[in-house]
């Protein structure tokens, strides 16, 4: 015979199994993108930190939207100990779709002397473009520097260029 606290028990697991995902739906709408925004952010600066990324990059948004979160940006990368530096311009190059960040601003986490190094990359390419010179090899040299700064494995690093490409 089952006891009546048995019952209890039962009817109260199915009736939560009923209510979660309404719950849970309910909760999912209430979730904005600016909250998202900051959660990406707050993971990278974390493996920043870590050391397991070199260079992370937040979503692109645009200047109205970095303005309204990079505050709050700040506080998440204080409390990682990391740093954030605004970029309304980021490096384009072939990892990427070349209007991936046009018009808009991308948050660069790093620690140390990566901003240098990424620096270098933007004006290495900038001198090439100058030059006539930014094809081929040197072109491809460039992504994989700036995929290297990513952190990204080799053979992803190729898959994008590869993607990019057309090939």
């Amino acid at each position: 015979m089952i006891s009546k606290a048995t019952i209890r028990l039962l009817c109260g697991s199915v009736l939560l199994c009923v209510l979660s995902p309404l719950a849970l739906a309910q909760y999912s709408q209430a979730v904005d993108a600016r909250s998202y925004q900051l959660g990406i952010l707050g993971g990278f600066s974390e493996v920043v930190r870590l050391g397991v990324k070199e260079l992370a990059l937040s979503e692109v948004m645009s200047p109205e939207e970095m303005d309204d979160i990079l505050p709050d940006a700040q506080v998440v990368a204080d409390r990682n100990g990391v740093l954030l530096y605004r970029e309304a311009d980021l490096l384009v190059t072939d990892l990427y779709p070349a209007d991936v960040a046009l018009g808009k601003h991308v948050l660069l986490v790093y620690t140390g002397d990566t901003l240098d190094k990424y620096l270098a990359i933007k004006a290495d390419k900038q001198a090439l473009v100058d030059a006539g010179a930014y094809d081929g090899e040197a072109r491809t040299e460039i992504a994989r520097r700036f995929g290297r700064l990513l952190s990204y494995p080799m053979p992803v690093i190729d898959e994008l260029i590869k993607k990019q490409r057309g090939h």
